[in-house]
């Protein structure tokens, strides 16, 4: 099993730090709530995940969920943006059959933990629920991406290590593929962020975008 080096870690939990305490806060946003229609033999992605997904502070078109779905739009791929400011694993399970009800995706993208941490859940609790959405999806055909999130650095190394290493074994025992946390570098330029230095601002948000169609893409097309 691989496991992040102390170098990694002490880098991501930085960047942790930095944003992370703010995930809590909620602005209750949640696009797409309507039951879309799609053609056959498309991609459909539901985007799962808390105020980093959610343009928290910008509109929903501004966010790079958004953005991306304008990017993909002659590939015909389509996005449904399920994130919602301040949700947790607990909320992500408890929503996710209704929203593989309602859209019936090819394509499932948790970005979710970083609320369940701020909140010192355990992490085996934590763990189970993200390994129930998996199965969930797995059990209707759906593939699965994640996500790793952070923690911030205060709830100590021994916390912060597990939650790390959690997201990489979730990954492996699955065989998901894991997304590398999408704000390492955004997340320490100033620049970037909003005027709280915790959430990305309207710049940074095609950087982003930018970012994870590179990422996704070629699991969504493979």
């Amino acid at each position: 099993m691989h496991f992040w080096s102390k170098k990694d870690v002490s880098r991501l939990l930085k960047i942790g730090l930095v944003f992370i305490p703010f995930l809590i806060f909620s602005d209750h946003i949640f696009a797409s709530s309507k039951p879309v229609e799609m053609p056959q033999n498309k991609q459909t992605l539901v985007v799962l995940g808390d105020s980093l997904s959610a343009a928290y502070g910008l509109t929903q078109e501004q966010g790079w969920v958004s953005l991306l779905q304008n990017a993909w739009q002659e590939q015909g791929i389509y996005v449904i943006n399920a994130a919602i400011s301040g949700e947790t694993t607990d909320g992500g399970l408890s929503r996710l059959p209704r929203l593989l009800d309602q859209h019936n995706p090819t394509h499932l993208y948790i970005e979710l933990g970083g609320n369940d941490g701020l909140q010192g859940h355990s992490i085996k609790k934590m763990q189970r629920n993200i390994e129930s959405m998996i199965e969930l999806a797995h059990e209707r055909g759906v593939a699965v991406i994640l996500q790793e999130m952070l923690v911030p650095t205060n709830y100590g190394r021994r916390y912060n290590e597990m939650f790390v290493n959690m997201f990489v074994e979730v990954s492996e025992k699955h065989d998901v593929p894991l997304i590398p946390f999408f704000l390492r570098d955004i997340g320490l330029d100033k620049s970037l962020m909003q005027k709280d230095q915790i959430h990305p601002n309207l710049e940074a948000q095609p950087l982003i975008a930018e970012l994870m169609q590179a990422q996704l893409e070629p699991l969504l097309l493979n």
